[in-house]
Parts: C-alpha cells; sequence; structure tokens
C-alpha cells in the first residue's frame, strides 16, 4: 500500500503529514518525520484529500480559529502506547496535566516514565496534544522536537483563552 505525505511551513517550522488514504497516521515537527515516516512503509509526496483538511485544520489550529482537531487517525503501536495517545485527546486545549495525571486516567498510576516514553514516540503530534503534559511541579519536560516546541504551543494555547475569558476555546 502506498500512503502519502505533504510537507508545511509552520509557526514552529516544517512539519510532515502522511495518510494511508484512509487515515491521517503521522505529524512530525522537523527532524522527527526521519524517525516517523520509517513505520510507513512506501510513502510519496502527493496531495490527497485528507491531507489538504489536515493542513487546513492546522492553519486554523495556529491562527487561533480552531481548538479541536476532526481528522481521522490511527495509531500504530502498543497497546499502552494506544492507551496512552488516546488520553491525551481528552486533554483540553489550552489547560495542561502531569505525567502521573495521565497515567492515572489510563487506570495505572504507576506508569508514569511509561508514560513519558509513550509521549515521546507519540507520532501524531499537535493533535495529538502530548505537549499538554508538563511535569508534576509545573516545569516544562520533554517533547520530542524540543521544548521551545512545546513552550510555544503552550503559549499559542494560552494567549487565546487570555484573550477570550468568556469563553474557554476557539470556534471549531
Amino acid at each position: 500500500m502506498t500512503g502519502y505525505y505533504q510537507k508545511l511551513n509552520s509557526p514552529l517550522g516544517s512539519i510532515h503529514i502522511a495518510t494511508d488514504g484512509e487515515f491521517l497516521r503521522v505529524l512530525a515537527i522537523g527532524h522527527n518525520w526521519a524517525r516517523l515516516k520509517t513505520g510507513l512503509g512506501e510513502v510519496v509526496e502527493q496531495p490527497h484529500p485528507l491531507l489538504s483538511q489536515a493542513a487546513q485544520q492546522l492553519d486554523e489550529y495556529f491562527s487561533h480559529r480552531r481548538s479541536h482537531f476532526d481528522l481521522p487517525l490511527y495509531f500504530c503501536g502498543t497497546d499502552f502506547q494506544k492507551l496512552a495517545w488516546n488520553a491525551l485527546l481528552t486533554v483540553p486545549y489550552g489547560e495542561t496535566r502531569s505525567y502521573a495525571q495521565q497515567a492515572a486516567l489510563i487506570g495505572n498510576p504507576k506508569a508514569v516514565r511509561a508514560i513519558g516514553r509513550a509521549n515521546g514516540l507519540n507520532p501524531i503530534s499537535i493533535i495529538v496534544p502530548c505537549h499538554r503534559i508538563i511535569g508534576k511541579s509545573g516545569k516544562l519536560t520533554g517533547y520530542a522536537s524540543g521544548l521551545g516546541d512545546k513552550s510555544h504551543l503552550l503559549e499559542l494555547e494560552r494567549r487565546f483563552r487570555a484573550s477570550h475569558p468568556a469563553t474557554t476555546s476557539p470556534p471549531q
């Protein structure tokens, strides 16, 4: 099966998104594309309606017009990783949770380190918001494309919430 990818420019630099034609499978920031594309098999740089939809939603996210992504996702990972990544989808826009809270959410409160590792392997950054997971002390820790990107994403969401106190999130 052939997959499709597209390279986008973003406030974080280059982003690659990839689909198998039915599901979004990868959103890689910067150098993470090299690691993540190996799990896709054959991929070609070619337009695809799902990639266009993802690109539009990302543009809306970065311009404060979207807080929730509405795209079909496919996770390729262990059962534990899939639990961890699905738990990320429950963390609201503009809010953060600790790794311990995420571990408790999946019913495995002692798996804090494994949660951190799973988040580091998240194949669909931003859309599956691992950037919203921080250290128990409130300190930013770990992000596959770097703490600068994590900080940028959290600040983008925080700025919108601060400038629109009557709403909890931008239009979807």
